[in-house]
């Protein structure tokens, strides 16, 4: 019997349009727009300024704060001017403009395709590296990766945990990522396990990869250490919390990180993101996309440089379908809609899905007819209908006593309600609400 978690779940319609399209090298636009926002933590300081010649590979924005992310260029070409751009978010942030002229890269990146599969830094060397190439978890959240390898002092980690689950459904970068460059992932998956000193990893797929889990399972065979998982078809899988359930039968305490389980979760993503870092001496300047969609003409999976349009990327797949009802980037399940096309990529960017007007509509709500459907599915065991009852009453107390803080906005509750309640967006609302609260309170 395969293995998933034990509290919750749902199985949305897969729609793995793009599964058998190998990735494609995506031609970089004219102009770049490089948000110093990129990473969970604080915003990145720019570092150039207008009319400075840079090229690709180079530092353009510090990471300064504890969690933080270095930032490097993706072109080569002069700057237009560091001010503000929406974001994916809706949002005005600071970003880097840069007017592409050329691809001139910085001296000391291995741009061959020999697979290097010796490690020959240090455990504090690979830190560093990781740190100074801003590599983030590109598994959704894009948490610092150096953060992750410094484990508190009084903590052990026992275990690394690869997520290669893809659980949302239509994306497919990285069941790509796992077929194209699986010996890289493995090695990444090595390299991580060193930073951390530990001697195991579990690296977990989905059973609707079965073409990825055999090519890791062969590859595997030649790396100490490194098990690969076959596991149910159940979202919210990738949730680190519900994968560590599910490999290691251990559950992370409410308000508590994985290392308290002796835990440490990264993305396929992050690792070969690592490889290309701690081997190959590259920054984090591109990553892999879904572009998909039921009325997408040619769906498929793209590496593109960080600043691209996503607009660049509606064009590659044929252009915006007529009846286009929303724009999502990321999954269905835990994705944000745009309100802009000419938003730029960023290292969270996972995947562009192009929903039609009918699947994009949502449903009119009804009362709620007290079926527990919501609870039933929630993967953390919360009352998912109580905590949005409460937030749209604006009773913030008990929206942090009913562990709202807890929800990992996976959105199963608001999926599976046959009411149609918006649950999810009062649950957001009220996290941001008692976020607020905790952080006056943690001041005073």
């Amino acid at each position: 019997m395969l293995k998933t978690f034990k509290i919750g779940g749902v199985h949305p319609e897969e729609n793995k349009f793009s599964a058998d399209q190998p990735a494609e090298v995506l031609d970089f636009s004219k102009q770049v727009i490089i948000p110093l926002s990129q990473s969970l933590g604080a915003p990145s300081k720019a570092i150039v300024e207008k009319g400075d010649l840079i090229k690709v590979g180079q530092l353009i924005a510090k990471g300064e704060s504890f969690i933080s992310s270095n930032i490097h260029s993706s072109v080569s070409g002069k700057v237009l001017k560091v001010d503000q751009v929406l974001d994916q978010s809706g949002y005005r942030r600071p970003a880097i403009f840069i007017n592409v002229d050329g691809d001139e890269w910085i001296e000391g990146i291995d741009r061959s395709s020999e697979i290097k599969k010796e490690i020959t830094l240090t455990k504090e060397e690979i830190v560093k590296k990781v740190h100074e190439l801003g590599i983030v978890g590109l598994g959704g959240a894009t948490f610092p990766s150096h953060v992750k390898l410094m484990v508190p002092e009084g903590k052990k980690a026992e275990v690394l945990i690869i997520n290669g689950v893809e659980c949302e459904p239509y994306l497919t970068a990285d069941h790509r990522l796992m077929l194209e460059n699986g010996e890289e992932v493995l090695i990444g998956t090595s390299i991580l396990m060193k930073g951390l000193g530990v001697n195991r990893a579990i690296i977990g797929i989905e059973n609707n990869k079965t073409d990825a889990i055999a090519n890791l399972a062969k590859l595997a065979l030649n790396f100490d250490g490194i098990e690969i998982e076959t596991l149910k078809v159940q979202y919210p899988q990738g949730g680190e919390k519900q994968l560590i359930d599910t490999v290691i039968n251990r559950q992370v305490p409410s308000g508590k990180l994985p290392i308290e389980v002796g835990a440490v979760v990264n993305n396929v993503g992050t690792a070969f993101a690592v490889y290309e870092a701690v081997q190959k001496n590259k920054p984090l300047i591109e990553r892999t996309v879904t572009v998909t969609g039921k009325g997408v003409s040619k769906p498929g999976n793209y590496k593109v440089r960080i600043g691209t349009s996503i607009n660049t990327l509606i064009e590659k797949v044929g252009g915006l379908p007529e009846n286009t009802g929303k724009i999502v980037s990321g999954g269905p399940m835990m994705g944000k809609a745009l309100n802009s096309i000419d938003v730029p990529v960023v290292k969270g960017t996972s995947g562009v899905l192009l929903f039609e007007e009918e699947e994009a509509r949502r449903i009119e709500p009804t009362n709620c007819i007290r079926c527990g459907k919501c609870i039933t599915v929630c993967p953390m065991g919360l009352e998912p209908v109580l905590i949005a009852q409460y937030a749209e009453s604006e009773m913030w107390e008990e929206v942090e006593a009913e562990r709202a803080m807890d929800c990992i906005e996976c959105g199963s509750c608001q999926y599976t309600c046959p009411a149609a309640r918006p649950l999810l967006d009062y649950i957001r609302l009220g996290k941001f609400k008692v976020g607020q609260i905790i952080r006056i309170r943690s001041k005073k």
